[in-house]
C-alpha cells in the first residue's frame, strides 16, 4: 500500500520557513511535490531549490501585505496555507517585567501574521471551494512558564482560538482548519538556549537540555522533538489523506502535558 500524500504541484505557503520548524515544514512539502513560498525577514544564503522566497516582516500588516499580493499575482490562489512564524521575544522576570509593548509585540509575532494572512487568501480558497490552514500554536498555552512566557502562551492560547473558530465557519465551505501544539522541539534557537543554560550551570548541552526539560515538568520520551517529526504530522494533516479531519488541535510534545 503506498502512502502518498497527494501534495504533488498543490501551492503551499509556509510562513518563516528559513529555520528551525518553518525549514523542516518547507523541506517536507517540497520533496513531497508541492509548490512552496515561503517568507522569512532576511532571505537564506543557501535557499531551497524549487522554493520561492519572499522577504517580508510579517508582524507588520504591511509584510502581510507584501506576501500575499506576491502570492495571489505569482499563483492567483492557494491550496494549502501553513502560519508557523512565532516565538518568544519577553525578557524574564514575570508579569510584572512584561510591559504594553512587549505584550504588543508577541501578539504581532504569535497571532496577527496568521489572521492577517488567512484574511488575505483565504477568498481564494473559498472561492475554489477547497484549502488547507494550519496554524502552529503551542503547548506553552497549557503549559505556560510564569517566568517568561506568559504573553506567548496567551498569544498562543488566542491562535487556537481564533482557529477554532474559523474552522467552524469555514469548513462547511471547503476549507479545513486545524491547529498544531508542539512541545520543545530541538531547533537551532532552542539548541542555543540549552547551551547557554548549560553554560550558567557549569555543565554542556546534555545537562542544559535536562534543565530545560525539568522546567517543562520531563518529557517522557526523553527527549524534545525533531523539526522533521512535526512536519511530518503538518504534512499529513494537510494532505487528503486527513480529509475528514478538522478543527481539532493535534499535540506533539512527547507526553510532557499530563492531561489528557
Amino acid at each position: 500500500m503506498s502512502f502518498d500524500l497527494q501534495l504533488n504541484g498543490l501551492r503551499a505557503v509556509v510562513t518563516g520557513g528559513t529555520l528551525g520548524l518553518g525549514a523542516a515544514v518547507v523541506k517536507t512539502f517540497a520533496e513531497a511535490g508541492a509548490r512552496v513560498t515561503t517568507s522569512a525577514r532576511t532571505l537564506p544564503a543557501q535557499p531551497m531549490e524549487g522554493v520561492t522566497y519572499v522577504a517580508a516582516n510579517l508582524s507588520t500588516a504591511e509584510g502581510t501585505s507584501l506576501l500575499a499580493h506576491t502570492i495571489l499575482q505569482d499563483w492567483g490562489g492557494v491550496d494549502i496555507l501553513v502560519n508557523v512564524l512565532g516565538g518568544s521575544t519577553t525578557p524574564a522576570g514575570g508579569f510584572a517585567a512584561i510591559s504594553d509593548d512587549q505584550w504588543i509585540a508577541e501578539l504581532n509575532l504569535n497571532l496577527m501574521p496568521a489572521v492577517r494572512l488567512d484574511r488575505a487568501l483565504l477568498p481564494s480558497m473559498l472561492a475554489q471551494g477547497s484549502g488547507v490552514i494550519i496554524h502552529v500554536s503551542s503547548i506553552q498555552r497549557v503549559l505556560p512558564l510564569p517566568e517568561s512566557t506568559t504573553a506567548y502562551a496567551a498569544a498562543k492560547g488566542a491562535l487556537t482560538t481564533y482557529s477554532k473558530s474559523l474552522s467552524k465557519e469555514v469548513t462547511p465551505k471547503g476549507v479545513r482548519v486545524l491547529s498544531v501544539a508542539p512541545g520543545w522541539i530541538e531547533t537551532e534557537a532552542s539548541v542555543a538556549f540549552a547551551e547557554r543554560m548549560g553554560a550558567q550551570a557549569g555543565t554542556d548541552y546534555e545537562g542544559g537540555k535536562k534543565i530545560v526539560m525539568d522546567w517543562l515538568g520531563g518529557i517522557p520520551v526523553g527527549r524534545p522533538a525533531k523539526p522533521h517529526e512535526v512536519a511530518d504530522l503538518i504534512a499529513f494533516l494537510a494532505s487528503s489523506r486527513s480529509a475528514s479531519i478538522a478543527g481539532s488541535e493535534y499535540r506533539i510534545d512527547g507526553g510532557t502535558v499530563p492531561t489528557v
